[in-house]
């Protein structure tokens, strides 16, 4: 399975059974989680076989089995919230094609817990964790938007511009809101989004799905 096809097949799930991830698919994982880590100057984390991320009424009500996460953080810029959805969106993409499920979590974690395990250094930000390990079921497909609610391009677009916002549409969001305005012009995509808190992470997930969609040697973001 490539990173396309796993856009397609993942979906979120909550609840997972008590599988343990084998140590070469940890390996693997860590090492993604390494690279985007060093190519955005993040602290992202992977935590095996601990349940710190939710509290005790979650792990009954809405979190069961869940036994992995990788913390999301890293340092409190302005640009912080869309690297952590740019860099996210590919280690869950990743974490599919090695045949794991994922669950992007914003709000409702253990703060405290999820703090436990994790160095924050000065001016370092928590934003949230991506549940990942073997799934009770696949998910399901989560109730869409169509491409004209959210995009218009000048002129006749191209397949490659359809491609990406179907992409989008694909991409977990905060409250399933798919905010998001893409706009095209020639070779140029212009792509906000507007969610409130949660704005600049669901962007940097759009960004990283309408790329892969896409094809980064169609366009290029305009500034």
């Amino acid at each position: 399975m490539d990173m396309r096809e796993a856009m397609f097949l993942r979906h979120t799930v909550r609840k997972y059974i008590a599988k343990t991830i084998p140590q070469e698919v940890v390996t693997a994982l860590d090492g993604r989680i390494r690279q985007n880590n060093e190519a955005y100057h993040l602290n992202m984390q992977l935590m095996t076989e601990n349940t710190d991320a939710f509290n005790a009424v979650l792990k009954i009500v809405l979190a069961k089995g869940v036994h992995n996460y990788i913390i999301r953080a890293g340092p409190d810029t302005e640009a912080l919230c869309e690297k952590v959805g740019y860099a996210g969106a590919d280690i869950m993409l990743y974490a599919q094609t090695l045949g794991l499920n994922t669950w992007w979590v914003g709000g409702t974690f253990s703060r405290k817990g999820v703090e436990k395990h994790i160095a924050l250094l000065d001016g370092q930000k928590l934003l949230g964790v991506l549940v990942v390990g073997y799934g009770q079921t696949q998910g399901t497909p989560h109730k869409s938007k169509r491409a004209e609610d959210i995009s218009a391009y000048q002129g006749g677009a191209p397949a490659w511009f359809a491609r990406g916002v179907e992409a989008v549409l694909l991409a977990p969001t905060a409250l399933n809101k798919q905010a998001f305005t893409i706009q095209g012009n020639g070779n140029q995509v212009m792509m906000a989004c507007d969610n409130g808190a949660f704005s600049g992470v669901d962007l940097g997930i759009g960004k990283y799905h309408f790329e892969l969609g896409a094809g980064k040697e169609n366009f290029t973001w305009a500034e």
